[in-house]
């Protein structure tokens, strides 16, 4: 790409926005009117018809147009360092789902590049320890300094873990520390299709990809819930195309009922992505099925145990 070349985009009003793209790789894209942040990586030397063709809703097999080296993953490091936030908001988006909006000026040089970046949560317990558990940021907004995390709650009273406990007491005013992201590996908004599969607890992410992909891409989600009641409303760009699988009428084998969702819904055209989370036993088991049945490639993928049963705060990455 020569130096001084410029990518368009439109965000939501219609209205032009041109960006320099001369440098190595341009993440994250962000205006503070209707413009999502887009995380797109752009290695030097990319081909100019990104210019026409990311502009451009109505393209088809974008992906296949493409070089390989603008479809890989971009893994970039963070410098981590632990900040202290004060709740600002509190609002429960669903009997099962608590959003908190948490502020702080020492927000102001965190950065957050992907949809399912993690965080640590330190929750402070009564011997003076800290419990830490691992989050998504659902939505952070540099200009306000704010940062939001949605909590799937478990249990209640003394079932309830140091997390899912924190957050059904929150209010206005309260503390709360966090550390990372570590780093960040960026999906590329260049594929034909997305398939996002997940449960509750993959759900923020599954949110803010949603929110953040371009008005071209199509996806297709496929969540696990408990009932009706715990089903979200998000607003995409995207051509999103929803399965909710309810445990309270579709039963409780989650991978069983995941895999059926995904071989209805899985596009058989174009060049996709696909993005699994949640249970780990659940991902591992939905991964399989794609690459092993489905024959769905490994580098097209990623996917991750956000939980591990029977192990308080398991994470494990599948790829």
């Amino acid at each position: 790409m020569a130096r001084g070349a410029r990518l368009a985009c439109r965000d939501n009003g219609s209205k032009r926005l041109d960006f320099d793209i001369s440098n190595v790789y341009l993440v994250c894209i962000e205006a503070s009117d209707a413009l999502a942040s887009r995380s797109i990586v752009f290695p030097p030397r990319a081909s100019r018809l990104l210019h026409a063709e990311i502009m451009n809703p109505h393209t088809q097999d974008l992906s296949r147009a493409l070089p390989d080296s603008l479809k890989q993953l971009k893994r970039v490091r963070h410098e981590t360092r632990r900040r202290d936030l004060t709740v600002a908001a509190v609002e429960n988006l669903t009997p099962g789902m608590r959003r908190v909006r948490l502020q702080s000026p020492e927000l102001a040089d965190f950065v957050s590049l992907s949809p399912d970046d993690h965080i640590k949560l330190f929750f402070p317990a009564a011997d003076g320890t800290a419990a830490m558990r691992d989050y998504t940021p659902r939505a952070f907004d540099p200009l306000l300094g704010s940062l939001t995390i949605d909590f799937a709650l478990h249990g209640e009273g003394q079932e309830a873990g140091p997390a899912t406990a924190w957050a059904l007491a929150a209010k206005p005013g309260d503390t709360l520390q966090i550390g990372g992201p570590r780093g960040s590996t960026i999906i590329p908004d260049v594929f034909d299709w997305y398939l996002l599969v997940g449960d509750e607890t993959a759900l923020p992410a599954i949110g803010r990809r949603l929110e953040e992909l371009r008005p071209a891409a199509v996806v297709k989600t496929v969540v696990a819930v408990d009932s009706a009641a715990e089903i979200q409303s998000i607003k995409s760009p995207a051509r999103w195309d929803a399965t909710w699988i309810r445990r309270d009428t579709d039963g409780s084998d989650d991978a069983a009922n995941a895999r059926r969702a995904i071989d209805r819904a899985m596009p058989t055209s174009g060049e996709g992505f696909v993005w699994i989370a949640g249970e780990a036993q659940f991902a591992r088991t939905l991964r399989a099925h794609l690459i092993e049945v489905r024959g769905h490639p490994a580098a097209r993928m990623k996917a991750a145990g956000y939980w591990i049963r029977g192990d308080a705060g398991g994470y494990i990455s599948l790829d």
